[in-house]
């Protein structure tokens, strides 16, 4: 069968003068996990390979790209999810890491855990030799003056998202050449967060989940919100219930809007190689490679396509 990969840098309201570049780096994450797909790579090995991409562009909010807490401080959470034994690895409030979704997936194959936190999720990236990074490394100048700019979180979700509780994260759903998927997620939260505050990102069944009986699933919008509607296992549940992957991500995303008031976007992808991006903010930065072709969007139904070459 035929892989396929899609990733997302997050969903917006206003534009931003790092929109274009947004859709550059979910483009080249796009086939940087792809090529790792070509090769005979796992889904795992995909979405891990795309996410680090992400983490490692300055202009999306993960790794070295990620927004500032209440106290100035950088705090990334991740996820990674294996759908073929439902396994997965997650890291919250981590400091000085620059690729923790890899951190994440050291979690899922080499504890018997499934989340660390903080101070524990240092230590164990220290007992297995991940390289850490000083702080200040992962701090862009552009949030620097964003984060002097707003003055408390509500702000930053008023102001930014035009009331819509919504923000960004990066992450990547997968399949690979003989059907088993994966989901993948990063994040440096809101700006202006508490301290220690965790949102969706590195919760499964929440920010992400995947399962090989029914798809893999990479969420984001506004955390708190996701976390009580369960988005990504509700999309799934819908799928599993025969209705197509459009109208699934559309129908979760509006139960989220009408039950508590959330926004946020969702990419989609099923054992069988169909895949979707759908969202409920203005914007939404995605792409995806299917059949050597490159896919990807901003505004609402916007589909660009590239050939890609072989």
């Amino acid at each position: 069968m035929s892989a396929v990969i899609v990733v997302h840098g997050g969903v917006r309201a206003n534009l931003d003068e790092l929109d274009h570049a947004s859709v550059d780096g979910v483009k080249a994450a796009a086939c940087d996990g792809f090529a790792v797909l070509k090769r005979g790579g796992s889904a795992v090995d995909a979405v891990e390979a795309a996410v680090r991409a992400m983490e490692d562009n300055s202009v999306l909010n993960a790794g070295h790209g990620a927004v500032l807490n209440a106290e100035g401080e950088v705090e990334m959470d991740a996820l990674i999810m294996d759908g073929k034994t439902l396994s997965s690895g997650a890291v919250c409030s981590v400091k000085d890491i620059s690729n923790p979704v890899s951190l994440a997936r050291a979690v899922m194959e080499k504890t018997d855990h499934m989340i660390l936190t903080s101070r524990g999720a240092n230590q164990f990236a220290d007992s297995i030799g991940t390289t850490t990074v000083p702080t200040d490394s992962l701090i862009t100048e552009y949030e620097r003056k964003k984060w002097k700019k707003t003055k408390t979180y509500i702000s930053e979700l008023s102001e930014e998202y035009n009331t819509q509780w919504a923000h960004d994260t990066v992450g990547a759903v997968a399949v690979d050449c003989v059907g088993n998927v994966a989901c993948a997620t990063s994040t440096g939260g809101i700006r202006r967060k508490m301290a220690g505050r965790v949102g969706d990102a590195p919760i499964i069944g929440c920010g992400g989940y995947a399962d090989n009986f029914s798809g893999a699933v990479a969420c984001t919008g506004h955390g708190e919100s996701i976390l009580k509607v369960t988005l990504a296992r509700l999309i799934l549940l819908h799928i599993e219930q025969g209705k197509s992957l459009a109208e699934s991500s559309q129908l979760a995303l509006q139960y989220m809007a009408d039950r508590v008031h959330g926004a946020g976007g969702c990419i989609v992808v099923t054992p069988s190689g169909q895949w979707a991006a759908t969202f409920t903010t203005k914007r939404m930065v995605w792409a995806a490679v299917d059949h050597d072709c490159l896919w990807y969007g901003l505004d609402p139904n916007e589909r660009f396509s590239e050939q890609l070459t072989v």
